[in-house]
């Protein structure tokens, strides 16, 4: 599992606390039908806060508003962006209007790309049963 430095761990355990109603509504549904993975909000990694992360496909979810389409913003995430994908990480953008106007969607897709990263197979416990 990625980490985070103790700054990004503060920021994001701040943050944890700060959510938009996008980001409300999609962890919502995230955690209790998680696309089939185990999901994480604002998680540390690097200097960073991923709003939503899942270390099984090794993916991503950014919840954009409309602020990250201005001033020295999509600079920054695409450097954000590349130093995630040096580390395997593929992130995955989804701007905030999608997520109040097409939830169902916007789950759908992220689903689909969990399911094209992830495992194969999940570990099992000694029953047979998933962790």
């Amino acid at each position: 599992m990625i980490r985070g430095t103790a700054k990004a761990w503060r920021k994001a355990r701040q943050l944890r606390r700060e959510l938009t109603l996008p980001e409300v509504l999609l962890w919502q549904q995230l955690r209790r039908r998680g696309a089939g993975h185990k999901w994480r909000k604002q998680h540390a990694a690097g200097e960073y806060s991923l709003d939503f992360y899942c270390d099984a496909a090794k993916l991503c979810v950014e919840v954009d508003g409309e602020a990250h389409s201005r001033g020295d913003r999509p600079t920054r995430d695409a450097a954000r962006d590349a130093w995630m994908a040096e580390r395997g990480i593929v992130t995955l953008r989804i701007p905030a209007v999608d997520v109040l106007k097409n939830l169902d969607g916007v789950l759908r897709l992220i689903a689909l790309r969990a399911g094209e990263r992830a495992p194969l197979h999940h570990p099992r416990d000694e029953l047979g049963e998933e962790f």
